[in-house]
C-alpha cells in the first residue's frame, strides 16, 4: 500500500492524461491499472476525479467551483438520454432554460464525458448520438431506414437538341431486355431514328437491360448506332435526367 501511495503522489500530468485516455477508450479500470503498474483504487479515484471535475490534474481548493449542481448534472444526462441526437449546444440551451443559470456547451460536454461523445458533423454519412457505454444496439439508439427509399416507379425519357420524348412509366415489375425492346426501343428510339436519319446517334447507359442480346440485335437490325458511354458519366445523359421516383 505504501508503494501504491508513493506512485500516486508521483503521477505527473502526462501520465494522468494517458490513464484517462485509456479509460475513455472503454478500457476497464483493472486493465489500465495493470498496464501502468498501479493499484486499482488509484485509477478508480483518478477516474472519479475526472468524472466530477472534468480534469485529471490535481488542483488547489481555492480553484473555480463547479458551475453546475448535482441536480443540473442529472438534468443534463436526462436530456441526452431523452434525445440522443441533440448537440451539446442544444442541451446547454434547454438546461439553462430549465434552471435559470447559464450553462455552456463545454460544461455539458464535461458532464457527459462518461457517455460516448460523437460529432454531428462527421463525414461518415451516419447520424451520430450520445450514448452510455455498452449501449450500442438498444432500439432507442437505432433508426431504421429503407435503403431504397420505399415504394416507387421506374420511368424512362429521351432528350435531344430541341426535342424530347414523353415520359414513359413502366408498369409494376423489373425492366428486362424484352421490356426494354418492346416499350422503349421499338416505340421511341426506332421512330426517332427514322425521323432523323443516318445522323441519329443513340446514347444510353450500361444498365443490364440495355446490354442484353435482344437489345443489341434490335439496334443492329434497325441500323441504330449507339454511343459507347460510361454508366456514371457526368455529361448530359438521359438516364441521369430521369431516374427512379
Amino acid at each position: 500500500m505504501a508503494n501504491n501511495q508513493s506512485v500516486r503522489r508521483h503521477l505527473n500530468a502526462f501520465t494522468r492524461g494517458r490513464i484517462i485516455g485509456k479509460l475513455e477508450e472503454d478500457r476497464s479500470v483493472t486493465s489500465v491499472a495493470a498496464e501502468f503498474g498501479i493499484a486499482h483504487s488509484i485509477v478508480s479515484r483518478l477516474w472519479r476525479q475526472f468524472q466530477t471535475t472534468g480534469t485529471a490534474i490535481r488542483g488547489f481548493s481555492s480553484g473555480r467551483p463547479q458551475g453546475t449542481t448535482p441536480a443540473d448534472d442529472r438534468y443534463i444526462i436526462l436530456q441526452a438520454r431523452r434525445n440522443r441526437w441533440q448537440t451539446t449546444g442544444e442541451i446547454a440551451r434547454h438546461t439553462t432554460q430549465a434552471t435559470g443559470r447559464p450553462i455552456s456547451r463545454f460544461t455539458v460536454a464535461r458532464r457527459l464525458h462518461d457517455e460516448s461523445r460523437f460529432s454531428l458533423s462527421s463525414d461518415s454519412h451516419r447520424i451520430l448520438i450520445w450514448r452510455e457505454r455498452g449501449s450500442r444496439n438498444p432500439p432507442s439508439n437505432i433508426i431504421e431506414r429503407d435503403r431504397y427509399g420505399g415504394r416507387g416507379v421506374i420511368v424512362w425519357g429521351g432528350i435531344m437538341l430541341g426535342s424530347r420524348t414523353e415520359l414513359h412509366i413502366f408498369d409494376a415489375g423489373s425492366v428486362n431486355g424484352t421490356r426494354y425492346c418492346n416499350e422503349i426501343l421499338l416505340p421511341y428510339v426506332r421512330l426517332f431514328r427514322g425521323a432523323i436519319g443516318l445522323q441519329f446517334l443513340f446514347m444510353d447507359d450500361n444498365a443490364p437491360c440495355h446490354r442484353t442480346v435482344a437489345a443489341e440485335q434490335l439496334l443492329e437490325s434497325e441500323d441504330i448506332e449507339r454511343m459507347d458511354w460510361p454508366a456514371r458519366s457526368p455529361d448530359l445523359n438521359p438516364s441521369s435526367m430521369y431516374r427512379i421516383f
